[in-house]
């Protein structure tokens, strides 16, 4: 144990830690674990900054154009609204092919987009089959991340471990070298969904009413304002309601009319009605409060908090989101969008109570009443992932073609050798760009540039565990506990290491730490390294029983209404049935 192998290993620990309490954002994580090791001599700036022009780090960039040009041309909506008229004979003619579409797309393009474009989709298909959301969401997530084992591009994992595989001189993954046990895994994954999964899944979503979902019912009143109150004759942000109570109101009735998302500067007058929202111990005081009356309560209906003025939608904080970890108090919410937060589903609670101050994590479904001038503008923000039906996205069909040409080419490029994939993603992004299919910025937006941080990060701590030496201590502590079980154990326990550190932090982070550690002992070992990067490949891309381990599951958590131990009950049979398999199978696909 050298200084350098201990502090490379209190960053590891550091890393996992911080990585799997979410306590900062992960590409901030990176961040800090590239400066301390630049910081302590390890790794030379050079090393340091080599992650950012690593191929698997520019190849994943231009992954996430390619699969933003499928969803701004409407390639997948397209098949999108053919499956719903097919799911509304029946629940299982909605699943099915839903199920198996969105994994055949989830091999060529970025299965987060599928997921996203095919989320609204779902949850207005379980509107008209009378069905909970929970029971198609769930198979939408995880049939993502069955499609994307199947080939080189289905997820940014593959490409990271073929890129380190390559640079410790082995050859690069070929695009369809994953298939043969990455259709096992889409087959095998099918049938435990259809016999067994979506029984274990429960209907948490109920009903298509979003006011009777978020549960506004106890949280909404109406007031009037008696000619004494404070209230009168002041601005609506002067006022002591929203001043001193801290009340969101929503709407305001006067001689008839119904001024939906009132403007802070409406000044009130006796007699006005505001429709307010508040929690159960603010509605207390506003019964001893001099110069208001409450209106008798009712049950909150979705019509009746929208109008002419107004709509009520459902928004998801989309991965990447500039809202990420910031409070509606910070982004200044109203201003910035014209609209109100009702209540959030925040990582399976249900808030009505300290909304404003609640940090924002992607995933997170937010309750708004939003003016109908300023919807465009919400519908637009990268911020959300509308998914209320007024929230489907416009789209450049006649762009459609070219797009799908584009990206047939960069695969077949990539598959037959003609170019390396790197050179493939990069020509075929700008091909969309000059066919108009993208705009630049559209492009921009549409690299997760969370995602190149945290790869340029972890990259460098894998260099650091195979230059101090941590790697092969890690590797010779394996060998010493599993190795006189024969390489398949070792295999085994490689892959169920993995398959449990990505369920609770990024996968990418786990497959940069693992690769180094297969290879070093497969080369211990004397065998080929293959298999066990296939492990480590194949188990860092299937999380299944966390809703935070893979981005698919943290985009579905909101709007299912999922708990955490939804995913659990579900997911943890199918993990043990993977594992199984790779234990059995992957040993005979790729020999030692």
């Amino acid at each position: 144990m050298t200084t350098d192998i201990a502090i490379v290993l209190a960053v590891l620990a550091g890393a996992v830690i911080l990585f799997a309490t979410e306590r900062l954002p992960v590409d901030v994580v990176a961040l800090i674990v590239m400066s301390v090791l630049l910081l302590s001599g390890i790794i030379t700036p050079g090393e340091g900054l080599a992650g950012f022009s690593n191929p698997a780090t520019v190849t994943v960039g231009a992954m996430f154009v390619l699969s933003a040009a499928l969803s701004k041309t409407g390639a997948l909506n397209f098949t999108g609204h053919l499956l719903v008229r097919l799911g509304r004979r029946s629940f299982w003619l909605a699943l099915v092919p839903m199920m198996i579409f969105v994994g055949s797309v989830s091999a060529f393009v970025n299965n987060t987009a599928a997921v996203a474009v095919f989320l609204p989709v779902m949850l207005s298909l379980a509107r008209d089959i009378n069905v909970s959301p929970s029971k198609l969401l769930m198979p939408l997530s995880f049939a993502s991340m069955f499609g994307g084992v199947c080939t080189l591009i289905g997820t940014s994992t593959n490409i990271l471990v073929s890129s380190i595989a390559e640079q410790h001189g082995q050859p690069p993954f070929g695009m369809f070298e994953f298939a043969p046990f990455g259709l096992i895994i889409f087959g095998a994954g099918l049938a435990y969904m259809l016999a067994v999964g979506v029984r274990l899944i429960p209907s948490r979503r109920a009903g298509d009413d979003l006011a009777e979902n978020f549960g506004m019912g106890e949280y909404l009143t109406d007031i009037v304002l008696l000619p004494e109150s404070a209230s009168v004759g002041k601005t609506l942000e002067e006022s002591p309601l929203v001043r001193i109570l801290n009340v969101a109101v929503l709407e305001v009735f006067r001689d008839g009319e119904r001024v939906s998302v009132p403007p802070p500067g409406m000044t009130l007058e006796v007699g006005d009605v505001l429709r307010v929202r508040t929690d159960v111990r603010r509605i207390r005081e506003l019964q001893n409060r001099v110069g208001i009356r409450l209106k008798p309560g009712m049950k909150w209906r979705e019509e009746d908090l929208e109008s002419e003025g107004a709509a009520l939608v459902e928004a998801v904080v989309a991965l990447n989101s500039p809202l990420e970890r910031k409070t509606l108090e910070q982004t200044s919410f109203r201003a910035a969008f014209g609209g109100t937060v009702l209540a959030i589903r925040h990582r399976g609670q249900l808030l009505h109570e300290n909304i404003s101050t609640t940090p924002l994590l992607a995933g997170d479904a937010l309750l708004v009443e939003v003016r109908r001038e300023r919807f465009d503008e919400l519908k637009r923000s990268p911020a959300f992932l509308i998914v209320s039906e007024v929230g489907l996205p416009e789209l450049r069909r006649r762009k459609t073609v070219p797009a799908l040409l584009i990206i047939t080419g960069v695969v077949v490029a990539a598959a037959t050798g003609i170019v390396p994939i790197v050179v493939a993603g990069i020509v075929g992004s700008v091909l969309l760009i000059l066919t108009r299919c993208l705009s630049m910025n559209e492009a921009y937006q549409a690299i997760e540039w969370r995602i190149i941080f945290l790869l340029a990060g972890v990259l460098t701590l894998g260099v650091a565990m195979e230059k101090s030496g941590a790697a092969r201590l890690i590797s010779e502590a394996m060998i010493a506990g599993a190795g006189g079980w024969g390489p398949v154990a070792i295999l085994s326990a490689l892959f169920m290491l993995t398959m449990m550190l990505t369920n609770v932090m990024s996968n990418n982070a786990s497959a940069a730490l693992l690769t180094p550690i297969a290879i070093v002992t497969a080369e211990a070992l004397a065998l080929s390294p293959r298999p066990f990067l296939m492990a480590v490949t194949f188990a860092a891309s299937l999380s299944f029983m966390t809703p935070v381990g893979y981005q698919t599951n943290t985009l579905i958590y909101g709007p299912g209404q999922y708990r955490f131990t939804d995913f659990l009950r579900v997911g943890t049979p199918l993990s043990l049935l993977f594992w199984l398999l790779a234990t059995l199978l992957i040993p005979r696909i790729w020999s030692f």
